[in-house]
């Protein structure tokens, strides 16, 4: 009686599940409906191809036109401007497909050969797709070009510059970052004349018919409403597919949507698989053609090979005509099995300070230097494996004399711009050695000058082994003979996961100079197993697709309700975010419909009764998981986290059977944060698979498959993994016990323990002996006893076919749920993205009082419009809350730096005069964290305060105050780079902060701020680029 009464009281409150089952499945049925009305439909966009010299007439084109249907069903699916885009694919030309989106108030007219004289003459003749884009820019239709690396995308933006000086009009080039601004700012001086460079921190020329600029000084001035566009043709968008960019992805997209419509648009690109879908959005956003000329063309072919580490030959796993060599891949993999622990070598890198693959670099490249493929990059994932590759060529010399004697005085003409004290830094005397010999470093750590003139350098071929982060190969126009990966496996911040072939494409296209090279030469050194088409899809595969990284800003919110007439879903209904949901509708219909059908295609004897049996389990385990939650919380586990304890082990869904407590800590997980939260960390001595026996992240352990694969080894974990502990303890040895003798001792004994309890140690009672009280959880194991006996005393499990029933349950379940979650991503897609979240930031800045009720802004919401390089909210409340007045110019720039520092460093004791506002300025951050909170915007608050970093404001309060940089190598162990380029974020910051004190008409708070940027604005950190 008291089981059925438990389960009654359980099965009313808790056992939901059958019914959830029912409904969804009812749910699914209403695709039936939807698609009855568009069974014969897609969204697909029309396509039709052209002869390249045909013309077409008004009638072939209506005869074409199927939009009308899909405007229909948009309607039928309340789905609200869709885009109705028609697609011509004219007739292909060598190496290259070239494609027009165009949006239906337009008609198509055939491209007209140019009658007058070319804007611009070439010495050499243009590849087929050069003459395409060239053609459609005289033809004034914009234009999307994606091509390789080196393929020659250049020569189609010098062609729309000359157009624009021939028409009397300006253009603007966008680059993604200043550096490459600043190059493309000298390139096309030595061009034309008539080059201005906008920046933030270096404006020259602002009249200048040809304008180069950051995309976030466009965004900007599309914001304010610059009379410069009025004079502006063409916009060039340089590397476009820098769009994906999680972190200012958005910033593109915000500006290609404010851009008006009578402007026309060059767009380079690197090759992109969805290059069709952007140039529809662009059609669809500015009312006009925009063509796409697409080309997989190399002008160098490229030979791909592997060097397995331990071994000493390269293996050729693609020939230049792109053949996959299948035997050559397993040669080189029977070769790095045989190598054993010499393969290891790389992925032991760093471990303890050095690097381990040196010997394998000095032999590859000297196999570079035999086979005349000089000059070579080197690619390597970190900063400290760059500089550490470098030194490890001590033997090698590139240069002769005379080459010596030309670096000599290009290195002394760059340094001779800096003061005296600059000149001697550290860095400046350690890399004049290298480059002397042809050998080059190039990474973010470095000062500005020193990579500039190492890209000068490598440029004039004088650098002949380069080694470089991936940054390197973004954009800067720096072919090299060869490229040399040290490993095909990069971290990225999260996982040591395989570089994708996207990365990969982009780094290997630096291979090979045009009409310099008549093959380019591409090496990747393997330093562990790697399966043939994991390698081939890194080498052969499709590139990055271009897909949106739109997301919602406060600053961008803000702006929109400063313009007069827009909504601030203006944005959200534009964004190529929303357009590449709108274009995935008929996919998910047909997924939705699918999974419909597979769910009805399962048919199962006794389904009633296996599918009650299910749900029981499926209670069963979800209980399991709350019991263990429980007792796995801190007050609960901690006191019986005693050496020598047995406990089992679960790593994400890596079950690793029983380890013993070796030791235990708590650690803060920020230092920072106004609410530190305590991290316990549990050693643990547990059996892995030793194929993964040396990996540092406990995520990347494997449990072992057979006890020949065993070994017993020491492993940080987290509470999270304990998934049982016992009341067993073994008496193991006080000292050392992460010593390989001593773990194997405790394997021993573990191992004994398990076969004295048969594998099943006891567990400790949570009540009796963890003196676990909690009403819920007493609750919890009632209820999972309960379950536990209507499990195994349910009637299913007599049948003689139980499990195979069972086993078709758990498919059908399986398929239950995607069909469900296939509908739920339909009826996403049927709403406009983000709606909710702009709702909710619009109601945080109401609450904040930066804009009134009906979304007007206040003063608060206009002041804070001016801040776009850091956390305007937070900020602007510092301003009206009289922070910034209390504190001198110094504590100013000090306190700012936290806002624009991004990277991890130690953090030394903070003097108390800047301990005391970087607190205040947390409780800020805290107090607008609970508003967004209350407001259901989910944030970590841990996250979030990390995210204003405090490493570098005694270095900076140290800079204002005057202090040489030699002198402020000292108080930190962070890369001069590093340090320049937050100093560099800071002045653009600062200058903000004085036009928001402006805006308010404090002219003592904004004069205090512009205090602040003067005394940091000095010597080596604000040199000018030698670019320019």
């Amino acid at each position: 009686m008291s089981n059925k009464r438990t389960f009654e009281e359980i099965s009313t409150s808790d056992v939901s599940i059958i019914d959830n089952v029912e409904n969804n499945e009812a749910k699914l049925d209403d695709i039936d409906a939807l698609l009855e009305a568009c069974e014969s439909n897609t969204l697909n966009d029309d396509i039709v191809v052209i002869p390249k010299k045909s013309k077409i007439s008004d009638t072939n084109l209506d005869e074409v036109e199927g939009k009308k249907v899909d405007d229909e069903l948009f309607e039928n699916l309340d789905i609200p401007n869709s885009p109705h885009i028609k697609i011509i694919t004219l007739e292909n030309q060598q190496n290259c497909t070239h494609e027009i989106a165009i949006p239906n108030i337009c008609e198509y007219k055939p491209l007209s050969l140019p009658t007058r004289k070319p804007a611009k003459d070439y010495p050499f003749k243009l590849d087929s797709f050069q003459r395409e884009a060239v053609l459609c820019i005289e033809n004034n239709q914009s234009v999307l070009v994606s091509a390789h690396t080196s393929a020659g995308k250049t020569v189609v933006a010098l062609y729309a510059i000359a157009v624009c000086l021939r028409e009397k009009q300006r253009v603007i080039y966008t680059s993604p970052i200043k550096a490459l601004s600043n190059q493309k700012y000298r390139e096309l001086q030595e061009e034309f004349s008539d080059v201005g460079l906008m920046t933030g921190d270096v404006t020259l020329n602002p009249d200048a018919s040809i304008l180069v600029m950051t995309t976030e000084i466009l965004r900007s001035m599309l914001y304010r409403g610059s009379e410069i566009l009025a004079e502006v043709g063409w916009v060039i968008f340089d590397e476009i597919h820098y769009m994906r960019d999680g972190e200012r992805g958005v910033v593109w997209e915000e500006t290609i949507i404010l851009l008006p419509d009578n402007i026309h648009y060059v767009f380079l690109s690197a090759t992109i698989p969805n290059a069709r879908q952007f140039a529809e959005w662009v059609a669809y956003l500015h009312k006009q053609p925009c063509h796409v000329i697409y080309t997989d063309y190399r002008p160098t072919p490229l030979q791909h090979f592997i060097y397995p580490c331990g071994g000493s030959g390269l293996f050729e796993v693609v020939t230049t005509t792109g053949e996959f060599r299948e035997d050559k891949f397993n040669s080189a993999i029977s070769i790095l099995e045989s190598a054993g622990d010499a393969a290891k070598e790389v992925n032991e890198r760093g471990r303890k300070g050095g690097v381990k693959g040196d010997s394998n670099v000095c032999k590859i490249i000297r196999t570079i230097l035999d086979r005349d493929m000089l000059p070579v990059i080197v690619f390597s994932f970190s900063r400290k494996e760059c500089e550490s590759y470098a030194t490890t060529l001590k033997d090698m010399d590139f240069n002769n004399d005379k080459d010596k004697r030309v670096v000599q005085e290009i290195f002394n003409n760059a340094i001779g711009l800096l003061s005296d004290a600059d000149r001697e830094l550290p860095q400046i005397g350690q890399v004049l050695p290298f480059i002397l010999r042809g050998i080059g470093i190039h990474h973010s750590g470095l000062l500005p000058i020193i990579k500039e003139t190492i890209e000068i350098l490598f440029g004039e071929g004088l650098i002949r082994v380069l080694f470089a982060t991936e940054t390197f190969a973004m954009g800067l126009n720096m072919p090299a003979r060869t490229v040399l990966f040290t490993a095909a496996r990069k971290f990225d911040g999260k996982d040591n996961r395989w570089i994708t072939s996207g990365e990969y494409i982009q780094m290997a296209g630096r291979a090979g100079r045009r009409g310099k090279d008549d093959r380019g030469m591409v090496i990747v050194m393997i330093d562990q197993q790697i399966k043939a088409d994991n390698l081939k899809n890194m080498i052969k595969g499709k590139t990055d697709s271009m897909d949106s990284a739109f997301r919602l800003t406060y600053n961008m919110v803000l702006n929109l309700l400063r313009v007069d007439g827009i909504n601030p879903k203006f944005m959200l209904e534009r964004s190529f975010h929303q357009f590449q949901n709108y274009a995935n509708i008929p996919t998910y219909l047909q997924d939705a419909k699918a999974k419909q059908a597979i769910v009805e295609g399962i048919k199962i004897d006794h389904e009633e009764d296996i599918q009650s049996y299910f749900e029981i389990t499926a209670k069963i385990s979800q209980l399991e998981k709350d019991i263990a939650e429980e007792i796995r919380k801190p007050k609960n586990i901690v006191p019986f986290l005693a050496t020598g304890r047995l406990v089992k082990m679960k790593v994400e869904k890596e079950d690793f059977g029983w380890g013993v407590i070796l030791d235990w800590k708590k650690t803060q997980k920020s230092v920072d944060s106004l609410d530190p939260e305590i991290i316990y960390v549990v050693t643990v001595g547990m059996f892995v698979c030793s194929r993964t026996e040396h990996e540092r992240n406990v995520n990347n352990l494997l449990p072992p498959k057979e006890s020949s694969t065993s070994v017993m080894i020491s492993v940080d974990t987290t509470l999270d993994c304990i998934e049982s502990i016992s009341s067993i303890r073994l008496k193991i040895p006080e000292n050392n016990t992460d010593s390989s003798d001593n773990l194997k001792t405790i394997g021993k004994l573990l191992v004994a323990a398990l076969k004295r309890f048969n594998g099943s140690p006891k567990l400790l009672d949570p009540i009796n002996e963890m003196n676990i009280k909690c009403p819920q959880f007493v609750t919890n194991l009632e209820n999972l006893k309960a379950y536990t006996h209507l499990r195994d005393n349910h009637k299913i499990t007599k049948l003689s076919d139980f499990n195979e029933l069972f086993s078709q349950y758990q498919i059908k379940a399986k398929a239950i749920e995607d069909a469900k979650e296939a509908l739920d991503k339909f009826k996403r897609a049927k709403s406009l993205l983000l709606e909710e979240e702009l709702k909710k930031r619009i109601e945080v800045l109401y609450q904040m009082k930066f804009c009134k009720e009906d979304g007007v802004l206040t003063q608060k919401g206009r002041v804070a419009c001016e801040i776009s390089a850091a956390d305007e909210l937070v900020l602007t409340e510092m301003i009206f809350g009289g922070v910034f007045t209390e504190l001198d110019y110094k504590q100013i720039a000090a306190l700012l730096s936290c806002f624009v520092f991004q990277e991890n460093a130690a953090q030394s004791k903070l003097q108390e005069e800047l301990s005391g506002c970087l607190k205040t300025m947390q409780e800020y951050a805290k107090r607008i964290y609970y508003i967004e909170r209350d407001v259901g915007i989910e944030k970590d608050l841990s996250e979030y305060i990390k995210s204003f970093k405090p490493q570098l404001m005694d270095v900076v309060h140290a800079w204002a105050s005057g202090i040489t940089f030699p002198e402020l190598l000292k108080k930190t162990t962070v890369f001069e780079g590093s340090i320049i380029r937050c100093m560099r974020r800071l002045e653009e910051l600062l200058r903000q902060m004085t036009c928001a004190a402006g805006s308010m008409g404090d002219k003592t708070l904004g004069d205090k701020f512009e205090q602040a940027r003067t005394a940091i604005k000095r010597d080596i950190v604000f040199a000018a680029s030698l670019y320019l």
